[in-house]
């Protein structure tokens, strides 16, 4: 590949604007990176315990195992135009309507389900498969750029809710979080996001095409899902990403309660936690540029191996502002890695022909472990008083989860000639 040639950008920018905006202020990062935020305001009003709060996650994850999938297959079907910008809207809502909420734990789980629901049509699923479309060359550092937004949203989110609680409540906190797709996302997606075979865009495909005579008709191309199913590479990326959500996963939306046992006051928490989104940028903007220069499972095993480091650091008695900056930066690296090592394995091992479909089920398994972390993570600080002895378990998660990678071996070739 000529990595020089960055002429995909000239014609595919507005699309990764247009992702970058519609998966920052989506379902993967706002809930998420939010509910540590929101938990202490909830717990003060109705009394909810942190493994309450958080049992939000796993409910969250079961629908995001059902509608991964689902939303997957529509994508391919329908188009992900249509597919994205009702799932824009829909999500805003449903975050809204939290605000609404009188003390029901049962309501509140309940709209969980729904945000996963209303809002799987905002996940990388459905962003990444025109993203994928526009670029060939510069697919890695593409959809790094692409999927920035969660880096930045999400740090950005934590202090954007802070504010709002403090100045107004946690009800008009929910209200302005779900604003955001709706008046940011929404709009730039409608005029900026289109996907290669839209009949509006031709003209610029055929001269992509034209200037970047590599670019190959990616679309079209990969393998059938009985294909997929039946080959070892997808049940080892499947294992795989069980762990490494995990471990990723299971620490993030707890970050200021275990900041909060190493003696740093509120305020520090989420400052120190904020950095996580800081660190989601460079690790998206580095792992891309790795992924379209090295051999991406090579990439994937030493980046999601490192951050073992962080929980290292935060079982440390004396965890020091220094340290807790330094473990928030390592953690966040690799969540930013995350999504778009499995956007392009999923593209360069099966092809574009059934992304979506693929990328969804996939992305299924990774919910386990980022939705279910959480959740066990919050739990066993709820019967221990202590985040260490879990944190010692992540570390074997992303030794367990990065290292089996290295096994899935070159790329295949897909014919990229027009039928």
């Amino acid at each position: 590949m000529k990595f020089s040639n960055l002429k995909e950008f000239k014609y595919g920018w507005p699309v990764v604007v247009s992702a970058a905006l519609g998966i920052g202020l989506g379902m993967s990062p706002l809930p998420f990176y939010t509910i540590g935020v929101l938990a202490g305001p909830l717990n003060g009003e109705f009394g909810w315990r942190m493994d309450q709060i958080m049992a939000a996650l796993p409910v969250f994850t079961f629908g995001a195992l059902i509608m991964g999938p689902l939303i997957g297959m529509i994508t391919d079907r329908v188009g992900v135009r249509k597919t994205t910008l009702v799932s824009v809207i829909l999500f805003g809502l449903t975050f809204i309507a939290f605000s609404l909420n009188t003390g029901s734990h049962q309501l509140y789980l309940f709209l969980w389900a729904l945000l996963a629901i209303t809002g799987a049509g905002t996940l990388p699923i459905t962003w990444t498969r025109a993203v994928n479309n526009w670029f060939n060359e510069n697919r890695g550092l593409a959809l790094g750029l692409s999927l920035l937004g969660t880096g930045l949203f999400g740090a950005l989110a934590k202090l954007y809710a802070a504010w709002w609680i403090t100045h107004y409540g946690w009800r008009t906190a929910y209200v302005a979080l779900g604003l955001l797709p709706i008046l940011i996302a929404f709009p730039v997606a409608y005029f900026a996001f289109r996907d290669t075979d839209d009949p509006k865009v031709q003209n610029k495909v055929r001269q992509l095409r034209a200037e970047v005579p590599s670019h190959g008709l990616t679309e079209r191309t990969g393998l059938e899902l009985r294909e997929v199913f039946r080959g070892w590479r997808f049940w080892l990326m499947s294992f795989a990403f069980v762990p490494i959500s995990f471990a990723v996963g299971g620490p993030i939306p707890n970050l200021e309660q275990i900041l909060a046992t190493k003696d740093f006051d509120a305020a520090d928490a989420v400052i120190i936690a904020s950095f996580i989104g800081y660190a989601v940028i460079i690790g998206r903007l580095v792992g891309g540029y790795l992924l379209d220069r090295l051999w991406a499972p090579a990439v994937a095993a030493v980046l999601l191996s490192i951050p073992a480091i962080s929980c290292i650091l935060f079982q440390q008695a004396d965890l020091s502002y220094e340290m807790s900056v330094l473990a928030v930066m390592i953690l966040g690296f690799a969540a930013g890695i995350e999504y778009d090592l499995m956007a392009y394995l999923v593209s360069r091992y099966f092809g574009m022909k059934n992304y979506a479909t693929i990328y969804g089920i996939l992305y299924g398994f990774f919910a386990l472990g980022a939705g279910f972390g959480p959740y066990i993570f919050g739990n066993s600080y709820a019967s221990s008083g202590s985040y260490d002895t879990i944190m010692g378990y992540a570390v074997i998660a992303f030794l367990v989860g990065a290292l089996p990678l290295l096994l899935l071996g070159k790329y295949p070739k897909f014919d990229t000639t027009e039928p």
